[in-house]
């Protein structure tokens, strides 16, 4: 099989995941604590037999984006926000730590701090 339709699909994979990050940071665009997601692809070339003008990309650097959003005034006396790199350490429902910089913080019946989603926030104690 010629190497150009591996080009081509690789081409479009990568196109695919890139759509995929897109629709997913505009999705979530409102919510509350939502960290964009990146992508960075390298083009590298096919080595081998065959035409050097074929070039294939490879995701190489995906991530989030750990940049504050804008601060938004809630009235709320548990509304907290994070400032620089800072997140909050909470309890995911399967019982391990998890981190957050959504500060839509609420207490329960009982006394517990939770996050807006329901996640028992952390402490030191």
């Amino acid at each position: 099989m010629d190497r150009s339709l591996y080009v081509a699909m690789n081409g479009a994979k990568q196109v695919q995941l890139h759509q995929a990050t897109n629709t997913n940071n505009l999705a979530n665009a409102s919510t509350t604590g939502f960290r964009a997601d990146f992508d960075a692809f390298n083009s590298l070339p096919v080595i081998g037999p065959g035409y050097e003008s074929r070039i294939y990309n490879q995701d190489e650097r995906s991530g989030i984006d750990l940049s504050s959003g804008a601060l938004q005034q809630t009235g709320r006396e548990l509304d907290i926000a994070v400032s620089g790199s800072g997140f909050i350490e909470v309890q995911a429902p399967d019982g391990s730590s998890a981190y957050t910089r959504a500060g839509d913080l609420h207490t329960t019946y009982a006394g517990l701090l939770e996050t807006g989603a329901g996640h028992p926030v952390l402490g030191n104690d």
